[in-house]
């Protein structure tokens, strides 16, 4: 007589499950399917890849080089909190990092414009990559950014 009640009990426990799992598995489709609608499926004209502007140069308004791009900080949310630039630096020595307002940062004709000086730039804080705190390592940008003319 215990198998009966055991049997049924089991069954019971799976008939109860079922309907769970079913609710769980529309919801998590209906969220996937609303994501997909809402993302376009290519970069659009207004944006830039960040794998491209590493190491792209920046340019001050009268055309000379001013620096070049170190990296993109994002912040929790996933939005591009700063883009930091090494300034003064020769074959990657001797300069330094800061970082401005994406906002700064204008693309004009395939290029990094920003309207401060070397010298400002250079005036300004060093920004510290190597945080232990954060989880973002040590490691270095890619090697393969660095070229917005191109569409790789």
């Amino acid at each position: 007589m215990s198998k009966v009640y055991m049997t049924a009990a089991v069954a019971l426990a799976l008939a109860a499950a079922a309907p769970a799992y079913a609710q769980t598995a529309a919801t998590h489709e209906s969220r996937t399917v609303a994501a997909t609608e809402t993302m376009p499926h290519g970069i659009q004209a207004d944006e830039v890849r960040a794998s491209k502007m590493i190491g792209s140069a920046v340019y001050d308004v009268q055309n000379r080089k001013i620096g070049s791009v170190a990296d993109v900080i994002l912040n929790k949310d996933g939005k591009v909190d700063a883009v930091v630039i090494d300034v003064g630096s020769f074959l990657g020595m001797g300069g330094k990092h800061v970082a401005v307002l994406p906002s700064e940062l204008k693309t004009d004709n395939n290029r990094l414009t920003l309207d401060r000086t070397k010298e400002q730039l250079q005036q300004m804080g060093n920004y510290d990559l190597a945080n232990r705190y954060t989880g973002a390592g040590t490691s270095t940008s890619p090697v393969h950014g660095g070229h917005l003319d191109t569409g790789r």
